[in-house]
């Protein structure tokens, strides 16, 4: 019969438990055992659910209290030096000082490992830092404790490992060296951790090997090969690969000794056939049918045609029906969304309605319709609500969308022009400090928009407190020496959130929360219909900071891209259109706060690299649009006023000319924990060309991610790093990201380093 299977399970919680736990415990107000023990608890729950879903593969080992690649990092000894660890299981103090740095009073003061995305999700991971030579040793095997902890209940799961290639092709290696060298000094960790599993009765094990959605050298491909044919003790592996289709992977993967296949046919659907002529028959297919990574209803029609198109062709015997990767990118329940509009929540599944919904295609599949027309005749209801709806296509949008024009998409004049308008507007010293934009959301600010919510307090009343907060942040930043102010966002709740609550064609969720990184959650929008901005809104609390100073005042908002791609997207039309949509709706606003007397505009992009294809035949077509909708939202200003973007952690160099094409007048990305290596990208001859990127840059000098409070010295030190790689007049100074999630203890010291930094910086280029 076909087996329902899962990939993996949100961490998290149905109210964030995991988060609870995590900040209890950092913040020392509860113990290890706690911790743990809350852990377990958000184990067993999670495994009951799946199970009582009539899951028959339920996934283990993939639950991890910070990141599952730091897990494997730490599980393997792949730990750096001076961490605290040098044999035996790592301590919890040495798991989170590599996660999130120890602060300089813990002597010495520890950075946290780098952090970037995984894949093109908006999940982040830590990056294991490897070296020639690397030495790896079992410290302890999570997946084999994991496996006994569910054998109690008792319940026989299926261990989940991060497969040994994925494993180094993600990692970086301290000294240039290739991390598949390592591949024949980690092969007996890995045979070890399974051979164990296999004592210990795990029928299945499921090696997660996503870079086989990557574009792939043959020496990368043989390592596969080199790896899978080392593992002759091992229970039934079922290589897994998602986010896209396998491509020039998938003989590779076809042939591997492994008992099964995964493959995601949500990205990867139009390479089912090549997937059934290349597999052998006696291997297992694992269908990821239901999409992981978005929140949509599974037409469950369709999908049961697919797999019956499979199983005329393999039969039932050996196939697996499963979500398209696992669920930990989206929300746990949907049944929690009591005020969610009642059109659109009927249109949605959540993680535990995609374990029903692969449960009910299994079943199907071998037992017909009838033993699931209730659950078919609803899935046909959605469809056609949601096809038929007048909301969800609008034609007032379509028509502006249409009159959308290259000239449009232009600045008036080149940046050489509009850098000395600039300058003579806004007087800026060399150096210019300035921070990301929102300050720390203090519980203060928190308990005053929930109350707002709630209705405990008057609009007035919230807008007068929000005056007050901004009044206090501006004379703040003004004693300080900052040298362009921004207003501190205490009346935004998130940087997506606050735009697509003022949008049309936006849902939001009451619990609809996902993992970002450790206890960071974000509960995505839901783009369900066509997008427009029915009235500014940013203008007035922009403009009522500028009131307040002489210094020109930043405003603040989320770029296009960003707003698509840190949303739940619709699905029923072209990712690129409604990121135009979008771009328009964010033109408005930029025009707005011109007019308002705003002279620099940040539209936030740190999504705009994340939102790359995995492969690279597929990067022109995204580029050429993503850019277009950036420089639509932007290219409406004067030419003294300028236009700055933010871009988070990301490898910069494959997409220089795309960046410099936007046009922006200056781009701040986070560099302090690559040490600056990622301007490299910036540099003449390299990433950015024969003459380098030919606008203004902020380095981040303040890793905001982590609790430490970096000293002047720090700060003047990667300044310097900066500065051999560019010139003088392009560099801003400001911290990592935006400050919302430090605190005003931490903020206050960090900034007042950043302004000593920036003036100790301008004395040394006056020597």
């Amino acid at each position: 019969m076909t087996l329902a299977s899962n990939l993996g399970f949100p961490r998290i919680g149905r109210r964030r438990e995991l988060k609870t736990a995590l900040e209890a415990f950092w913040s020392g107000d509860t113990g290890a055992a706690e911790l743990e023990a809350s852990a377990a608890a958000l184990r067993t729950r999670h495994w009951k659910l799946q199970a009582g879903a009539g899951i028959a593969h339920v996934p283990s080992g993939e639950f991890a209290l910070y990141d599952h690649v730091l897990d494997t990092a730490c599980m393997l000894g792949a730990i750096p030096p001076g961490y605290g660890w040098s044999e035996g299981k790592v301590s919890l103090s040495t798991y989170f000082a590599l996660a999130r740095g120890t602060s300089a009073a813990d002597a010495p003061g520890l950075p946290a490992m780098e952090m970037t995305k995984w894949f093109d999700t908006n999940y982040h991971y830590l990056v294991p830092r490897l070296s020639a030579g690397q030495r790896f040793t079992l410290t302890s095997n999570r997946p084999l404790e994991q496996f006994r902890e569910a054998m109690a209940l008792p319940m026989r799961t299926r261990p989940v490992l991060l497969g040994p290639v994925s494993f180094l092709l993600l990692s970086k290696t301290t000294d240039g060296s290739d991390p598949l060298d390592l591949l024949d000094a980690l092969l007996p960790v890995y045979a070890q951790i399974l051979a164990e599993l296999a004592e210990a009765g795990a029928a299945w094990v499921q090696m997660d090997e996503p870079v086989l959605a990557l574009d792939l050298t043959d020496k990368a491909r043989q390592a596969f090969v080199r790896a899978y044919q080392a593992f002759t003790t091992a229970p039934e592996i079922l290589l897994t690969s998602y986010f896209g289709p396998l491509g020039g992977n998938l003989a590779t993967a076809a042939t591997l000794p492994v008992a099964g296949l995964h493959i995601d046919l949500v990205r990867g659907a139009a390479e089912l056939d090549a997937v059934l002529d290349a597999l052998p028959p006696e291997r297992w297919l694992s269908l990821g049918i239901v999409d992981g990574r978005n929140v949509w209803r599974t037409d469950l029609r369709t999908a049961l045609a697919t797999l019956r198109r499979v199983a005329a062709v393999r039969g039932t015997r050996r196939l697996m029906v499963a979500p398209s990767c696992s669920l930990l990118h989206v929300p746990v329940d949907l049944a929690q969304e009591s005020a969610l509009d009642a059109d659109v929540k009927g249109w949605l599944a959540f993680a535990t309605q995609k374990l029903d919904e692969v449960a009910a295609l299994a079943r199907g599949l071998d037992e017909g319709d009838t033993a699931i027309a209730a659950q078919l005749a609803a899935s046909d209801a959605a469809v056609r609500a949601r096809q038929a709806s007048p909301r969800v296509h609008r034609t007032e949008v379509a028509v502006r969308l249409t009159g959308a024009t290259e000239t449009m998409r232009q600045r008036t004049s080149p940046y050489a022009q509009r850098r000395e308008a600039q300058q003579a507007k806004l007087r800026l010293p060399l150096f210019p400090t300035t921070t990301i934009g929102s300050f720390p959301q203090t519980a203060a600010v928190r308990q005053a928009r929930a109350a707002l919510v709630r209705r405990n307090i008057t609009h007035e009343t919230y807008e007068t407190t929000i005056e007050g907060w901004i009044d206090d942040a501006v004379r703040w930043q003004e004693e300080l020496g900052l040298d362009v102010l921004v207003h501190g966002e205490f009346e935004r709740n998130d940087m997506v959130k606050y735009f697509g609550e003022q949008l049309s064609g936006y849902a939001f969720t009451q619990h609809g929360w996902v993992q970002s990184y450790g206890s960071r959650c974000v509960a995505p929008p839901i783009i369900w219909g066509d997008v427009s901005r029915p009235a500014p809104m940013t203008v007035r609390w922009s403009a009522y900071a500028q009131s307040k100073t002489d210094r020109p005042m930043k405003g603040m908002l989320t770029g296009p891209v960003t707003m698509l791609q840190w949303s739940f997207v619709r699905d029923d039309i072209p990712r690129s259109e409604t990121c135009r949509q979008i771009a328009l709706a964010i033109r408005d606003e930029v025009t707005d706060l011109e007019a308002a007397g705003i002279a620099v505009i940040q539209v936030d992009e740190p999504a705009f690299r994340e939102g790359l294809p995995l492969r690279h035949a597929d990067w022109a077509a995204y580029l050429d649009w993503a850019v277009a909708c950036f420089r639509l939202a932007t290219c409406c200003v004067r030419d003294d006023t300028s236009i700055h973007t933010h871009m988070c952690y990301s490898e910069f160099n494959d997409i220089m000319p795309a960046i410099a094409d936007m046009d922006a007048d200056a781009i701040s990305i986070e560099t302090t924990r690559s040490r600056m290596e990622l301007l490299d990208a910036f540099v003449p001859g390299q990433g950015g060309g024969t003459a380098g990127y030919p606008a203004e840059i902020g380095p981040g000098v303040w890793d905001i991610h982590s609790p430490r409070v970096p000293d002047t010295r720090e700060m003047v030190e990667l300044l310097g790093l900066a500065r051999q790689r560019l010139e003088d007049w392009q560099i801003w100074v400001n911290p990592d990201c935006g400050l919302k999630t430090r605190k005003w203890e931490e903020v206050r010291p960090a900034l007042k380093s950043l302004v000593d930094a920036a003036r100790e910086v301008r004395r040394q280029a006056a020597i």
